[in-house]
């Protein structure tokens, strides 16, 4: 078999693909990958750097006045005879497209041409470029029950996100082990993303001051820019408050705290109910389509998370919701247990699965 993926921009578009990919290969050790993606951003580095044969496109997405956005549509139009060069030369039996908007040219060409396309939604909103693609491709996998029902019901398929199975197969650490905490102890993590957020912290700093004598301890991920800033107007609280840059095995940690509060970004949602983590979800209010919210309220609305706006969020309501919760054994089970029922922990193979009926393999 082989196989075109397409996943552009962000790490929430390129690790799901990686994550299929990694499992494809297990079943299928002959399969033949290529990833296509742009020329500049993340998937550019990281694809190369594991090995993959790698294509970059110079693509833009098609935003600006209307003079940009004209020159960004010339710009499109050419990365589709660019794409259907790289088409002709790999010669896929499918391509499959995770988001972003090198994902566009190269699903819309490989349609064109008469190859097995598919697409994957990380989010409850469906993005711009999946929008373009919607009626053009022979199959649709998502992972939110809003998506599925604003995407054709006859090709969409509720599979969920291939990191969810990632996480499940993985051996975990003990976050008490990582971090030096007393195995009593409960554990309360607070991270807002890989970049972190200065309005969020800022409410932080006046929180955890609130909490620093409860009987939990608190992992606080700053984001690296903010690090050494925070670092130095918290060095008189407790030492129940680890004040971190960044936590490199989110997974473990995610695992074994008591209680998460973070943003609602697809892969760490994927991550929190595959594992079945209790959480305070604050939505970042400064992405696409207010994306965030909708992905957080699919948790919410089946009481698996506590949704806490940014716009409300404020030191006294943080603490009081979060003792709320940690202090309540009842509570946090509810939580852990509606988290784990949306996990969707063979999301892999479910779409390994698609993806071999959709060329009518055994």
């Amino acid at each position: 078999m082989k196989v075109i993926v397409s996943a552009g921009g962000t790490g929430g578009h390129l690790y799901p693909a990686l994550a299929l990919v990694e499992y494809i290969k297990k079943q299928e050790k002959d399969t033949e990958f290529l990833f296509v993606g742009t020329t500049d951003r993340l998937e550019s580095k990281v694809v190369p750097e594991m090995g993959y044969d790698y294509v970059g496109l110079y693509v833009k997405g098609l935003v600006g006045n209307p003079i940009q956005k004209m020159k960004n549509a010339m710009i499109f139009v050419n990365s589709l005879r660019q794409s259907k060069k790289v088409l002709k030369k790999f010669k896929p039996d499918i391509v499959i497209g995770f988001g972003g908007y090198p994902s566009a040219s190269i699903v819309l060409a490989a349609q064109r041409m008469g190859i097995k396309t598919m697409i994957h939604e990380q989010n409850s909103i469906i993005g711009l470029t999946n929008k373009i693609l919607i009626k053009k491709v022979d199959k649709i996998v998502c992972c939110y029950e809003k998506a599925l029902h604003d995407f054709p019901s006859e090709k969409t398929y509720l599979l969920g996100n291939p990191r969810a199975s990632v996480i499940s197969e993985q051996t975990l650490k003990d976050v008490h082990d990582i971090y030096h905490i007393d195995k009593d102890k409960k554990v309360l993590v607070i991270v807002m993303g890989s970049l972190g957020s200065s309005s969020v912290n800022n409410v932080m700093k006046e929180a955890l001051r609130k909490i620093q004598h409860e009987d939990y301890e608190v992992l606080f991920v700053t984001g690296k820019q903010y690090y050494e800033t925070i670092m130095e107007e918290m060095k008189d609280v407790s030492s129940s408050i680890h004040v971190l840059p960044y936590i490199d095995d989110m997974p473990s940690v995610l695992a074994s705290s008591d209680l998460v509060v973070s943003r609602a970004g697809a892969t760490t949602l994927a991550e929190i109910t595959a594992l079945g983590t209790p959480a305070i979800i604050i939505p970042s209010p400064y992405v696409v389509a207010n994306h965030q919210e909708y992905n957080a309220k699919e948790l919410s609305d089946k009481q698996a998370a506590y949704l806490l706006l940014e716009k409300d969020l404020n030191a006294d309501i943080f603490v009081e919701k979060v003792n709320e919760i940690m202090k309540n054994p009842i509570k946090l089970d509810i939580l852990k247990t509606n988290a784990k029922a949306l996990g969707k922990p063979n999301a892999c193979k479910d779409m390994y699965d698609l993806i071999k009926e959709t060329l009518e393999r055994k």
